[in-house]
């Protein structure tokens, strides 16, 4: 079951869980899509080096007996082109 994690961790912005604007990696690390865009090379997860995807939305009629996190990560410093984000976006040079 996804957490459906409340923030982006670079910005911090909120990602309520009908947001469209929310993108997550395998691992569940939550960014806003104007993050993606702007500071994650390649839409990679800074943590791992995963591709970001659109979070699904989960149907409000499932939100009470399966809530979303209220535990919030802010990690703005991943965020500033990471080793693992930058690794997995630039292709080899020929």
């Amino acid at each position: 079951m996804l957490e459906l994690r409340p923030n982006c961790e670079c910005c911090d912005r909120d990602l309520p869980p009908d947001s469209p604007e929310a993108m997550i990696c395998s691992f569940e690390c939550t960014f806003c899509a104007d993050c993606v865009q702007r500071r994650l090379p390649g839409h990679r997860c800074p943590n791992c080096g995963g591709e970001l995807v659109r979070r699904p939305i989960r149907p409000a009629d499932e939100l009470e007996r399966h809530p979303p996190s209220v535990q919030r990560v802010c990690r703005p410093l991943a965020c500033q082109t990471s080793p693992a984000a930058a690794g997995a976006a630039a292709p080899a040079p020929r």
